[in-house]
Formats: C-alpha cells, sequence, structure tokens
C-alpha cells in the first residue's frame, strides 16, 4: 500500500539530504534540532505517549519522514501496532471532524 516500500532506504537517503542541507543552511539545521529536543523535552508525558502522538500529528500532516522517524521511536519507547492504531483512529476521526467543519463554511459562503 505504501509509495515507501524500503523505510530503511528511505531513511538512509533523507538522512543523507539532511547532511547535505545542513552544509547549504547549518543555522537552520540547527533551529530545527533545537525545537526538536525541547519538544522531546516532557515533564508531564512519558515518552511512549509522546511518539503516538506524534504518530498521529505525522499522518494529520501528511509527513514521511516524521511517520519514518517517529513509528522507530515509538517502537523504542515500547509502544505496540495497537497502540499506534488507537493513535491513527484520533487522528483519522479529528481529520474528519475538520473536513465536517470547513463543510459548513462551504454552506456559509454558498449563501442562502
Amino acid at each position: 500500500m505504501s509509495a515507501i516500500k524500503d523505510w530503511d532506504a528511505y531513511n538512509g537517503a533523507a538522512r543523507e539530504r539532511g547532511r547535505e542541507l545542513n552544509g547549504l543552511h547549518p543555522e537552520l539545521v540547527k533551529g530545527f534540532s533545537a525545537l526538536s529536543r525541547g519538544a522531546a523535552t516532557t515533564k508531564h508525558l512519558d515518552a511512549k505517549t509522546r511518539e503516538l502522538i506524534a504518530l498521529a500529528v505525522a499522518v494529520s500532516t501528511r509527513c514521511d519522514g516524521c511517520i519514518d522517524a517517529h513509528v522507530r521511536k515509538a517502537k523504542v519507547a515500547g509502544a505496540s501496532k495497537e497502540e499506534m492504531a488507537e493513535a491513527l483512529g484520533v487522528a483519522i476521526a479529528l481529520n474528519a471532524g475538520a473536513a465536517f467543519t470547513y463543510a459548513l463554511h462551504v454552506l456559509d459562503a454558498a449563501g442562502e
């Protein structure tokens, strides 16, 4: 089903391109890395919960790199495939809810 057949190859290629971007714009990569480290430093959420949230957001934003990174981190944090599926269910429901809400905007824009 996935357009990406080999997630390990995808990960390696993304890392290589990331190193290239770092060479071209190191301050950008430094800032992104700082943001990522800051978001990963939580006081009230455990690592597994954080990664399950990250997976739901990754699906909502359609980010292959995020899916790759956070599936790996979720597994390390002890998340099961069943837990990932439940988190994805939340993402699916929220995206459907957003589409429903925006459908109402269409009715508003259409007028009477």
